[in-house]
Parts: structure tokens; C-alpha cells; sequence
């Protein structure tokens, strides 16, 4: 395997390509093949890991999965890498259109985000990071971000012109929480 060529100072925040290559090489390599939680790169080329998240937080993403799939015409995926311009983050819940999918669906790390992404928060996480999140997917191109609050049961959708009433993505919500 070739190594990366890696500067000695890293003088300026890593582009989304040069994230997603980062990525790709921590996905070869054998040292993370057992690590168990996400993975995420900060605009520095930083690696951040959190601890797989609680039994609750998997049976809402996968009832989210359940629910976009009555969307049709695109794809649904979960813990999908996204090259930010704030760093590469793992969408919990990620919908993209079919000619979305055709333009990336090899790529280790994708380097725009789908047109939806989904963020099921965890107690581990602040408002910051979770205002970080939304503006970086925004940014890399998503039409759509959805906030998760298992334990409230609720749900907060944001757009380029910021936070929504309602999602343009009509899909049934009303099981995900029971």
C-alpha cells in the first residue's frame, strides 16, 4: 500500500477531496479494520472516534430507513462519509437521488453531501457540534439536514434558508419514536 505523502506542519484546513482521500487510506488500513464506533476527520485531518452509540439511537435509524423508503427514486444509506468543508463527518441517515448515486456510489467518502442528511443526536453531543453539522452538509450541498432527539421525540428540519416548519421530504414520522 502507498502511504499518503504527509507534510510535517499542515499550514490550512484539508479540501473535501484531500478529506476523502484521508478517509479512504484509514478505510485500507488494517490498524482501524476492528475499531468500533464512527470515524470522522476534522478539517485538520484530525481523526475523531466516538463509541458506538446506544441500542435506542440504532432502532430510531433504522425506523428512519424504514420511513424513507416510501421516498422511492433515490437510495438510503446509514453512517455515510461526507467530505465537508468542515471536516469529513458520518451522516447517521443519508437519502441521495438516483442520479446522485450514479455520480458517487463507488467512492469510499463522498465528496458533496446526498440531498438529505440525518443526524440522531446522542447525550455526548452539543448544540455546536450539531450547528457544525448542519452548516458544513449544507454547505457540501444538501438540500436538507434533519436533527433526531430520541429522548425529547422530536425532530428539527434545516434548509439554506434555515431552520424549516416542515421538510420538503414528505415521509411518515409518526412510528419513529414509539
Amino acid at each position: 500500500m502507498k502511504l499518503v505523502e504527509t507534510p510535517e506542519l499542515i499550514e490550512r484546513p484539508l479540501s473535501a477531496g484531500e478529506l476523502a482521500l484521508r478517509y479512504e487510506k484509514l478505510c485500507e488500513d488494517p490498524c482501524f479494520a476492528n475499531v468500533l464506533g464512527k470515524v470522522e476527520i476534522d478539517a485538520w485531518g484530525r481523526v475523531m472516534m466516538t463509541p458506538p452509540p446506544a441500542y435506542y439511537h440504532g432502532v430510531v435509524q433504522a425506523r428512519l430507513i424504514q420511513a424513507l423508503g416510501a421516498l422511492g427514486g433515490g437510495q438510503i444509506a446509514a453512517e455515510t462519509p461526507i467530505a465537508t468543508p468542515a471536516g469529513l463527518f458520518a451522516a447517521d441517515v443519508t437519502w441521495a437521488s438516483e442520479a446522485f448515486v450514479q455520480a458517487h456510489a463507488r467512492e469510499a467518502a463522498l465528496p458533496q453531501a446526498p440531498e438529505l442528511c440525518i443526524e440522531i443526536v446522542s447525550p455526548s453531543n452539543s448544540r455546536k457540534e450539531l450547528d457544525e453539522k448542519i452548516a458544513a452538509y449544507l454547505a457540501a450541498g444538501a438540500r436538507e439536514v434533519w436533527i433526531v432527539y430520541p429522548q425529547s421525540k422530536r425532530c428539527e428540519f434545516h434548509g439554506r434558508q434555515g431552520k424549516l416548519e416542515e421538510s420538503e421530504f414528505r415521509v411518515e414520522l409518526g412510528e419513529l419514536f414509539r
